[in-house]
C-alpha cells in the first residue's frame, strides 16, 4: 500500500507519488471484496451485519477491513448513531456512486462474457 499523502495540489505530486497512488487506488478497486461491498451498497445504506451476510463468504475481519479502505479512499461514509447497542451504517460517498457506475458496466460484461471465457478456459485446459 502506498503511504499516506498529505493534502496538496495535484500538480504538486511527483511523477512516483502519483504513480504510486494510482496503483494504490486500483489495487483497492480491483479485490474482489471491494467490488462486491461496493455493489452491495448500491443506492442504499446498510448496517455492518447486513452487509456481512450479504457478502458470504466474506468473514467478518475483511468485511471491516475492506471498509475502511474504502472509507479511507473516500467511497464510502461510515455513521455511527449514539444508541444502545451502537449502530452504524454505510453508504456510498459521491465518489463511490462514480465508481459503482464502472463497477455495474465491468459486472455486465463480465455476465455477458461467461460462458466465452468458461469455453476458452475448458478449450485451454485440454490442451
Amino acid at each position: 500500500m502506498a503511504p499516506p499523502i498529505p493534502e496538496a495540489d495535484e500538480a504538486a505530486l511527483s511523477e512516483h507519488t502519483r504513480r504510486a497512488l494510482i496503483r494504490d487506488v486500483l489495487e483497492r478497486i480491483g479485490d474482489k471484496w471491494s467490488v462486491v461491498v461496493i455493489c452491495q451498497l448500491g443506492d442504499t445504506t446498510r448496517r455492518f451485519n447486513e452487509l456481512s451476510r450479504m457478502s458470504e463468504p466474506i468473514t467478518k475481519r475483511m468485511l471491516s477491513a475492506t471498509l475502511q479502505g474504502l472509507e479511507r479512499d473516500g467511497l464510502v461514509t461510515r455513521t455511527v448513531y449514539d444508541t444502545k447497542p451502537p449502530r452504524v451504517d454505510y453508504a456510498l460517498t459521491a465518489r463511490g456512486h462514480s465508481l459503482l457506475e464502472v463497477v455495474r458496466t465491468l459486472a455486465g460484461w463480465a455476465e455477458d462474457n461467461a460462458s466465452g471465457i468458461l469455453e476458452s478456459r475448458t478449450a485451454y485446459d485440454a490442451r
